[in-house]
């Protein structure tokens, strides 16, 4: 089992993309196979994904817990 780290819709968190670190917020936790952010993504309530969204530019991204550091 993945952990989550408690994350949950509202939280701000920050992930690293092309060597940048991006500050955004959670959208959603995913926990099966859907289509977010433009891709499959292959979720499940024991391996979840977060939707999240940048707060500079707006666009939406699907990560693993383990790739978002939540803020504060």
């Amino acid at each position: 089992m993945a952990d989550d780290k408690g994350l949950k819709k509202g939280d701000d968190v920050t992930w690293k993309s092309h060597g940048q670190n991006v500050h955004g917020e959670v959208e959603q936790k995913i926990t099966k196979r859907t289509e977010a952010a433009g891709r499959t993504v292959d979720a499940s309530p024991d391996d979840p994904q977060y939707k999240v969204k940048s707060d500079k530019t707006g666009r939406e991204a699907v990560h693993k817990p383990g790739a978002l550091k939540k803020d504060g």
